[in-house]
């Protein structure tokens, strides 16, 4: 198969893992409220698998990217998907047990394999498949990360109607994560025949292997680069306090099923976002040949439209009504992660690209940890009533500062960056 039709044959394949990726982790939340029940956890308990799952995703995607700059990104992306595949079917089988003398409780094992097994083999996806994507696609980057952006909110906006689907046919929340478990497994096996890894992009000044100090200090001394990151540590930030807590505060606030809470929070809102992404990709490859600030534009502008959606989301006083402003904070979140990588990718080199992934979730996840975790929990816990509205006030004002900052690179640091860039290459 000749390379320019491979590309996009690749991007077809890991839109698949990608898919798998986030509805893996979004079933969850979907079933909080069947698993609450069946398992005995409380809210804390949930708070408290969920910061653990994105710590575990912030410190293992950081190794994570050293390692796709290191070695074969095929065999790290196919033993990734493997990996929290299994984990993720275990998961259904979870309840207390005892091993010799010890006994295990249910949320011990939960909280293991949801949060350190399938969140620490999901980790090592990203960083390697996006820097295989870049390698493939150079003039066609923006519509590849797009798609396969789009695959993303395909498996999170069918999480709800799939697992509901396989609750009907096998009745319960753990078939779900087995069914999902093995087809992961299966399309992993697909891998190991059908990926390949692609030639590394060398250029003028990558005469060795890059070594950890020095993308670290490429990255922390790039203005640029640490501004785009800071819109992305917002959309990690309310991204994991909406996929954790939506679904269970519509059912809690409107008394709704929790079946139907779900499947609306995750359907419209990324259904929306996945068409927004869509559009994304094609304007921006549109327009940033002349003018390459486009992507920073359409960021900040996405995050300012969005700030407003999300406040009023908590304040909303009918079902109908919230779940159509999450449709509207969707389109905006959409257009603002269509640019996610590339928009980084713009002040950063090549050889860096894996690793600067690594740091960006990092930095994002750990912040989203307790952002989404510890505190989404807490303030929903201590406001009661108005925990809600409380809670969709402080991701609309994350959305606004992280708007603001990225102005800084706007108006005074990306021309300069950027031209060091072009330089390079």
């Amino acid at each position: 198969m000749r390379q320019g039709s491979y590309k996009w044959w690749l991007l077809l394949l890991l839109g698949g893992a990608y898919f798998f990726h986030q509805a893996d982790r979004a079933i969850f939340g979907v079933l909080t409220p069947y698993i609450q029940q069946d398992l005995g956890l409380d809210k804390l308990q949930i708070g408290h698998i969920t910061t653990v799952l994105f710590v575990t995703i912030a410190i293992a995607t950081f190794f994570a990217g050293f390692i796709g700059d290191r070695f074969n990104r095929k065999w790290v992306i196919t033993l990734s998907l493997l990996f929290w595949s299994v984990a993720t079917a275990a998961i259904g089988l979870v309840r207390d047990f005892q091993i010799g003398s010890v006994v295990v409780s249910a949320f011990a094992a939960t909280l293991f394999l949801r949060s350190i097994a399938v969140g620490g083999g999901e980790s090592f996806y990203a960083p390697s498949a996006m820097s295989l994507l870049a390698s493939y696609h150079k003039q066609t980057r923006s519509l590849a990360f797009s798609i396969h952006q789009a695959a993303l909110y395909t498996g999170l906006m069918l999480s709800g109607v799939l697992a509901a689907k396989v609750m009907g046919i096998f009745g319960s929340w753990r078939d779900v994560f087995i069914v999902f478990g093995v087809l992961g497994f299966l399309l992993g096996v697909v891998f190991i025949f059908a990926l390949k890894e692609a030639p590394r992009v060398v250029s003028r000044n990558d005469a060795t292997k890059v070594s950890f100090f020095e993308s670290f200090k490429f990255y922390f001394t790039n203005p640029s680069a640490l501004l785009a990151t800071t819109g992305f540590i917002a959309i990690v930030c309310v991204n994991n306090a909406y996929l954790c807590w939506a679904p269970a505060i519509f059912s809690e606030r409107f008394a709704v099923n929790p079946e139907v809470a779900g499947k609306h929070a995750m359907l419209y809102h990324h259904l929306v976002a996945f068409l927004a992404i869509l559009l994304g990709g094609y304007l921006t490859d549109l327009f940033v040949k002349k003018t390459p600030r486009f992507r920073l534009a359409l960021q900040i502008t996405s995050l300012l439209l969005g700030a407003p959606a999300l406040y009023f989301i908590g304040s909303a006083n009918s079902f109908n009504c919230a779940v159509a402003l999450t449709a509207v904070y969707g389109l905006f979140r959409g257009l603002f992660e269509v640019n996610t990588h590339a928009s980084v990718f713009d002040v950063v080199p090549a050889k860096y690209h894996s690793s600067i992934v690594g740091f960006m979730i990092l930095l994002a996840m750990l912040t989203g940890a307790f952002f989404g975790g510890e505190l989404a929990g807490g303030v929903l816990q201590y406001f009661k009533e108005d925990g809600c509205k409380v809670l969709f006030a402080l991701m609309a004002s994350v959305y606004v500062l992280a708007a603001l900052a990225m102005m800084v690179s706007f108006f005074f640091t990306f021309k300069k960056d950027r031209k060091l860039i072009e330089q390079d290459t």
